[in-house]
């Protein structure tokens, strides 16, 4: 009887994951595996791969750059809100989620008003006299972008894992002689690395399928997997090979999850399963 209670609870959520998750895949794979001329099965959309690889590089790299700053930047922003108040703690948490509540384009569009020649940064370098810095269609831009989408997915992990280290942890190496240096690297910075995995992973998975912060930040040159799958199902009329090209970075997301999974420990241990 429990079986079956459970069976039908869970009916909604399988079917929403079979209609909404299983049968999107099996399209994607269709169409990865189908000649667009002849509809027939064929490993031709897969063999012209390879042209795209170095764009598929350069995307990891702006990624795992991006989530090197957001670790830099979140660790400590974590640390100081786990080690505040409860009060304080909800407050500040709400303040790193408040961008969230924004529309995706409408923050990277500020940054375009921001970085542009004739944009906010520019004019007040003009008005105290300093020459005009071209910021806008840069790399650098680009990794400004996700680093400024994507750090509240570093810092709420962060937190999460370090403030449910047990404070006697704490206690203990600072009884016993530690220095308030050699406790954090000894005691509070293994016991995050939970946090820091599960940060790094959810920062580089959207990062590195991401299209519209380089379109807009970019220049035409500064071309990422995103912008090249969002080409061929729109402009190139290609949707075998986009699907292709998604099902490599569908590959690539199941690994990264995967290795957070085996080693970002568990929800006890403030990691984030997926």
């Amino acid at each position: 009887m429990k079986k079956n209670n459970s069976i039908l609870l869970s009916a909604p959520y399988i079917l929403w994951m079979v209609v909404f998750t299983l049968i999107p895949l099996g399209v994607v794979g269709y169409y990865a595996l189908t000649d667009p001329d002849t509809g027939l099965f064929s490993f031709r959309n897969i063999l012209e791969l390879g042209s795209y690889m170095p764009v598929l590089g350069q995307s990891i790299v702006y990624s795992l750059i991006s989530a090197l700053i957001c670790l830099v930047l979140g660790y400590p922003v974590a640390y100081y809100i786990a080690h505040r108040s409860a009060v304080t703690q909800k407050l500040l948490y709400m303040l790193v989620m408040l961008p969230m509540c924004m529309s995706f384009l409408l923050r990277t569009l500020a940054w375009v008003g921001l970085l542009q020649d004739t944009g906010i940064i520019n004019n007040i370098l003009e008005a105290i006299g300093l020459d005009r810095i071209p910021m806008i269609r840069t790399p650098g831009a680009v990794v400004l972008g996700m680093v400024y989408n994507y750090l509240p997915y570093m810092i709420l992990p962060l937190y999460a894992t370090i403030v449910k280290i047990d404070g006697r942890l704490i206690e203990a190496a600072e009884d016993l002689g530690c220095t308030p240096v050699q406790t954090f690297t000894k005691v509070t910075l293994p016991l995050s690395i939970p946090g820091i995995l599960s940060g790094i992973t959810m920062v580089f998975v959207p990062a590195v399928s991401t299209f519209y912060i380089s379109q807009k930040l970019g220049d035409p040159e500064t071309m990422l997997i995103g912008d090249v799958i969002e080409r061929l199902f729109k402009q190139g009329n290609n949707p075998n090979l986009g699907a292709a090209l998604s099902l490599v970075l569908m590959a690539l997301v199941f690994v990264c999850t995967g290795i957070m999974n085996r080693f970002g420990g568990d929800s006890e241990e403030g990691g984030v399963i997926v």
